[in-house]
């Protein structure tokens, strides 16, 4: 609608004589939209809603974090964000150094390190290592 509305409602406002901000929103609120959408509205192509409901609700995590590359430094550790995080001894490669991971951040502030599908480890928002799952896929 930026087309449409970007030089159109300056000029409704003052046609109406409007010069304040509260008097242009009750304007708009009351008599442009509702001929704006009276005039540019149209029915849906399809009426059922277009949402649908998600089968894998836990899989959502994996979507809504924030995942960035790294490389894992000469003491088997990875940084991020101020903190320095530990990688674990793990039973199929003697350390990471100098591997390419994927570090995500999820929505609780809680982060993991992932050598491909891999996870290596988990950690709280404080960096502090949270075990019991090691080496497990990604979803």
């Amino acid at each position: 609608m930026f087309g449409t509305l970007q030089d159109r409602l300056p000029k409704e406002l003052k046609l109406a004589g409007i010069r304040d901000i509260d008097a242009a929103n009750r304007f708009i609120r009351e008599v442009y939209l509702p001929a704006h959408n009276a005039r540019f509205g149209k029915p849906p192509a399809i009426a059922e809603s277009a949402f649908v409901t998600i089968r894998d609700a836990a899989g959502l995590i994996d979507i809504l974090c924030v995942e960035e590359e790294r490389v894992v430094a000469r003491d088997n550790t990875v940084a991020y964000a101020g903190l320095t995080l530990q990688l674990p001894q793990s039973r199929l490669r003697a350390h990471y150094v100098k591997a390419r991971v994927k570090l995500r951040q999820y929505p609780d502030a809680t982060l993991a390190v992932f050598h491909g599908p891999r996870l290596l480890a988990r950690y709280a928002a404080t960096g502090q290592i949270i075990e019991g799952e090691p080496l497990k896929a990604a979803a």
